[in-house]
């Protein structure tokens, strides 16, 4: 079990939510933007999440503005933006820092867990993707251009773990 991820706490809105919420689900975060290439990607998200929300699925969405400034809206207006494009019904937290100094420690957790291609540690873009096992693990990270419907095969070995 990973105790170290399950202390972390993230924000959505004014609230500090701990991680520790989601013991015993498995997680997909996911940073997220509005004004890119694979937005339309949320649709892919929400459906995967309707899936298997039921057997224990939790997608996690991080919006972030580092990359070509792609999320310039405020909390309220990402969350409004979602829900009316995209009919997003899972979790998105208040916009964090993926990179550099002020990187929020979930990503710091994560990135370390799960270093990316050539073992950079850098998110490279939007959408970047990391699956979480039950117990707090990070069991594999995923490049933007992998699709939500693309990761459903380790998903399902997972919720049935």
């Amino acid at each position: 079990m990973s105790e170290e991820f399950y202390k972390i706490k993230v924000k959505r809105g004014s609230e500090e939510v701990p991680l520790e919420q989601f013991k015993d689900k498995v997680l997909l975060i996911v940073n997220t933007a509005s004004e890119c290439g694979f937005t339309p990607q949320y649709k892919g998200l929400q459906e995967t999440y309707d899936r298997y929300k039921a057997k224990g699925l939790e997608v996690l969405a991080f919006p972030c503005n580092q990359f070509g400034q792609q999320e310039p809206g405020t909390d309220a207006e990402i969350k409004l933006f979602c829900e009316r494009t995209f009919s997003t019904t899972f979790p998105i937290f208040s916009k964090l820092e993926v990179n550099g100094p002020n990187t929020d420690p979930l990503y710091q957790h994560l990135k370390k867990q799960a270093p990316g291609i050539f073992g950079s540690v850098d998110i490279k873009w939007n959408f970047t993707k990391f699956l979480i096992d039950k117990q707090g693990n990070v069991v594999k990270r995923y490049a933007p251009i992998t699709k939500p419907e693309d990761i459903e095969k380790d998903i399902e070995k997972l919720v049935k773990a």
